[in-house]
């Protein structure tokens, strides 16, 4: 009871000093001896809220995150998509940025050698009855493909047209076995055939009609021509000789040459629809390595 009754005492002293303190705290304004002890609190107060959201803060912030953690899950799904969006539009622009060159380099040794052509695009690598290494274009016969008609790239010689549908056609390359092939070498009117040897399309074999007729490596190849520019037209760079075998007694010579197009890499090609109206001979070849 005693200490209840100091208790209560001290507690009334207590509130009549804080009202007291009030009272001159409010009439003295600005002059109030008080400033230093409001000053006081403002800063400690301030410190022990700040400390308080110091510590707070990482729970507030995890609280939001796994609030707003379905949203940011769809946002990060349309980012990761758009950034595929924007890396198959970039592939698509270089893509279409090299068939635009190909077919301007196309284009150009077409109009040296006065060949008509219908470009188009290798889609398929596909065998055929008959034929091992053949490809399937993107254009036929709506385009004015037609079986028997010879096929280049902007390099030289690729094959002909064996298949033709409305919008596609096979061709047989010239590296296939079963292919043969009318050629000549350059500067000459030594006559040839050319076979194809399988080796992935890396060389070609051609045979020489005339065993006592010179043929070297380095000596360039084009294409003799068909009766009526069919099945093969003449002029079309065909390949550089490698190397030459030793072929005693025999009544042809044979070398193996590596064609001007790169038959395991085709994309743009162009079918010849009308043939030259004379033999460009060696025109449509390029310049020779090393020459100015």
């Amino acid at each position: 009871m005693r200490d209840t009754r100091r208790a209560r005492l001290i507690l009334g002293t207590l509130l009549a000093v804080a009202l007291v303190a009030l009272t001159v705290d409010h009439r003295a304004g600005a002059g109030s001896p008080f400033v230093p002890v409001r000053a006081a609190g403002a800063w400690l107060f301030g410190a022990v809220e700040g400390a308080a959201g110091v510590v707070a803060r990482p729970v507030t912030g995890f609280v939001h995150a796994i609030v707003t953690a379905p949203g940011a899950q769809d946002e990060l799904k349309r980012l990761r998509a758009e950034n595929a969006r924007l890396r198959t539009g970039l592939i698509a622009s270089r893509l279409d940025g090299h068939r635009s060159a190909e077919l301007k380099r196309m284009l150009g040794t077409s109009g040296r050698g006065g060949y008509t052509v219908v470009t188009g695009n290798v889609i398929a690598r596909r065998g055929n009855p008959g034929f091992e290494d053949a490809v399937q274009l993107d254009i036929g016969t709506d385009d004015g493909v037609r079986p028997e008609m010879t096929v280049m790239n902007a390099d030289g010689l690729v094959g002909r047209v064996v298949q033709a549908g409305a919008r596609t056609s096979t061709v047989v390359l010239i590296s296939d076995r079963a292919s043969a092939t009318g050629a000549r070498l350059e500067g000459g009117q030594e006559i040839g055939v050319v076979h194809g040897v399988g080796e992935n399309g890396r060389l070609v074999q051609f045979k020489l009609l005339d065993a006592t007729a010179p043929m070297a490596p380095g000596g360039r190849i084009v294409s003799f021509g068909s009766q009526h520019g069919r099945p093969y037209v003449p002029g079309l760079p065909v390949g550089v000789i490698e190397r030459v075998e030793a072929t005693p007694g025999e009544l042809t010579r044979v070398a193996f040459a590596r064609p001007y197009a790169d038959l395991t890499a085709l994309d743009v090609v162009g079918v010849v629809v009308r043939g030259p109206a004379r033999d460009p001979r060696d025109a449509v070849l390029p310049p020779k390595e090393g020459a100015r």
